[in-house]
């Protein structure tokens, strides 16, 4: 594991977007920055799974949190700059974005397949990923310590058979990660990394791997080291690399 012990107030006074905030290493992450003293702005598509994690973070007695409902499937240009404008009003500024929300899609041969699904998972891992960054930019601007965390995975960086169109995105996430990074290095008080989960116990990972037993791989909680030192004051400087969570 990522070798990193956080301190309690390690987070206090930042306001956190976290995608896919609903469950797995999102609500994980969100409960964790909250426990931290941080302001989650939990957003996701399924209401009902960030209302969970809202009154989670509630009952434990950390920063109120704000739901935001929000489909990254079928969300509209103006649909992100409503979004940042809402949020610009409410908080003035963004301290960390943390890219988690991701589908695997098929896991089967590029022979096999459909333009449709190979254009889901683009949409969602790789569209709107660069559609949130590029609307919420100018409020992570207006911190003065901010940082970006996007979601990567072994086969983003060495491509394997049969992971089709996840594999691929996760390449244009490094890629997205790599250019955001360059622009922004000594120019602005931003910075942006990539995350590697590997193996975790998550309903994701089981449906990538439907044989494995869940109990070999580390829940969420386990993993969360990393997600906490590049959202920290501890990782300022710290600019266009790709950590490994385990």
């Amino acid at each position: 594991m990522f070798d990193y012990s956080a301190r309690p107030d390690l987070l206090k006074g930042r306001v956190i977007l976290i995608t896919g905030a609903g469950r797995g290493i999102g609500a994980a992450t969100a409960q964790s920055y909250a426990a931290h003293g941080a302001t989650v702005l939990l957003l996701g598509k399924t209401e009902a799974n960030l209302n969970a994690v809202y009154d989670a973070i509630e009952a434990a007695g950390h920063p109120q949190p704000a739901v935001i409902p929000f489909n990254l499937e079928t969300a509209q240009p103006h649909q992100y700059d409503e979004l940042a404008a809402k949020l610009e009003s409410e908080f003035g500024h963004i301290d960390g974005l943390l890219h988690n929300a991701s589908i695997v899609g098929p896991r089967t041969p590029l022979e096999q397949l459909s333009g449709e699904n190979f254009m889901r998972v683009m949409q969602i891992n790789v569209n709107a990923t660069f559609m949130l960054t590029s609307t919420l930019l100018p409020l992570l601007k207006l911190s003065s310590d901010a940082s970006v965390v996007f979601t990567s995975s072994s086969v983003g960086r060495k491509g394997r058979a049969y992971w089709g169109a996840y594999a691929v995105s996760k390449f244009a996430t490094e890629g997205l990660m790599q250019v955001l990074a360059d622009e922004v290095d000594g120019v602005a008080p931003v910075r942006a990394n990539s995350v590697n989960p590997g193996a975790t116990r998550t309903s994701m990972r089981a449906q990538a791997y439907p044989a494995e037993n869940p109990l070999d791989n580390p829940p969420p909680e386990a993993i969360l080291p990393v997600y906490l030192y590049l959202m920290g004051p501890d990782s300022a400087g710290v600019n266009g690399q790709a950590f490994d969570a385990q």
